[in-house]
């Protein structure tokens, strides 16, 4: 069965620091794209950041380049988003999300994913 779990979300204050985890399982994990993506409340799905597991591409949307860090660590099945500096505005819930024979770029623009997680919220408030 194919799982992708999300943890790390929660309330952090602006300016903080947070950090989501994305664990994998039933399927070949250095064979996929996994993504970032968020949806805030009447707004549309947007691709944070993607990695390519394989060769350690990455893509960054312009809202969070600077401020997000995409890495992955194969031996464990996770990909991990670094949030820095958060603002109220990156409040939303985060999905990661597996694609086969996509690039990362065109993973968080286009699409592409075979196998979503049901999200995990975060929320950015004082």
């Amino acid at each position: 069965e194919v799982q992708l779990v999300e943890s790390g979300g929660g309330l952090v204050q602006p300016g903080g620091s947070m950090r989501l985890s994305c664990t994998a399982s039933g399927f070949t994990f250095g064979d996929y794209t996994i993504g970032w993506f968020r949806q805030a409340p009447g707004k549309e799905r947007e691709g944070v950041s993607c990695i390519s597991t394989g060769d350690g591409h990455t893509y960054y949307a312009d809202s969070v380049k600077g401020q997000f860090t995409i890495s992955s660590d194969n031996a464990k099945n996770t990909v991990y988003l670094q949030m820095n500096s958060l603002k109220p505005e990156d409040t939303a819930v985060y999905y990661c999300a597996a694609g086969l024979s996509v690039t990362a770029q065109a993973m968080c623009i286009s699409g592409g994913m075979d196998y979503w997680g049901k999200g995990t919220l975060v929320t950015v408030s004082s």
